[in-house]
């Protein structure tokens, strides 16, 4: 299996419009983060969990030839407005996308790209085969995966396991039910926000917390947002199984 974090950022995490904070001068290619996503290349299949508003920039810049299917955590925009873009793997694979999420998450992209839903389908959309979801295992071509429902404020979020690697995103609370699925995993990619608390993500000192707990090989930290500080001076002070991720970090597992 192998992991690339297409994005690490948040929609405060991305360089800021006359912002002057050393994150957004740094010229540290680790500091210019894109909205959270990643690509899953397992078993000749390739995934994306989350197609947010730089999903374009991101497939392109990976130069990404496949893909087989859309796999949501939840419905904020950051997370779904890039959902336009597979009409290019529709002209390549000559099919449908199918995209998995569970129904709140259909319903918002129903509502939101309403054209690519409509009954007359105008020529060149995007097309898309939704597939519903619920908190229990699944199969998508064959490939096994583990959905971990996670809270971010009051928002279920999915986050998804397969095989050894697990990946959380968007969330301030998981349940001792829901964590006993990532317990084993060798490779974890988790939130982590910034330093001081938050309405619906974890702290750092908090996913650091977590992280310890569920004792993966390696944890990499996602969905940061400018706060947190330089890529360098934040990774000095972590522990050597815990790193911040960046973009277009590769794990392979």
């Amino acid at each position: 299996m192998l992991v690339t974090l297409l994005g690490t950022g948040t929609s405060s995490g991305v360089p800021q419009i006359g912002c002057t904070c050393a994150v957004c001068r740094s010229v540290d290619f680790r500091d210019k983060r894109l909205r959270s996503s990643i690509h899953i290349a397992v078993d000749g299949r390739s995934f994306v969990v989350d197609t947010g508003p730089d999903f374009r920039q991101q497939v392109l810049r990976m130069d990404l030839q496949q893909l087989d299917a859309v796999l949501y955590t939840h419905e904020h925009k950051d997370h779904t407005a890039g959902l336009d873009e597979v009409r290019a793997f529709n002209f390549r694979s000559g099919r449908d996308m199918p995209v998995y999420g569970r129904p709140s998450v259909l319903t918002q992209l129903t509502q939101e790209f309403a054209y690519i839903f409509a009954e007359k389908k105008y020529p060149g959309i995007p097309r898309v085969q939704v597939n519903s979801i619920q908190n229990q295992p699944f199969d998508v071509q064959g490939i096994r995966i583990i959905p971990i429902e996670v809270m971010h404020h009051k928002l279920p979020v999915y986050g998804y396991r397969i095989g050894d690697f697990t990946y959380l995103t968007d969330l301030n609370y998981i349940s001792e039910t829901e964590l006993e699925k990532v317990m084993g995993t060798k490779v974890l990619v988790l939130d982590a926000l910034q330093r001081e608390p938050h309405l619906s993500h974890f702290t750092l000192d908090q996913s650091v917390a977590l992280a310890k707990r569920i004792g993966a090989e390696m944890t990499y930290f996602t969905h940061i947002s400018h706060k947190l500080g330089l890529h360098r001076e934040v990774e000095a002070e972590l522990p050597a199984n815990i790193r911040l991720g960046y973009d277009t970090l590769k794990i392979r597992l």
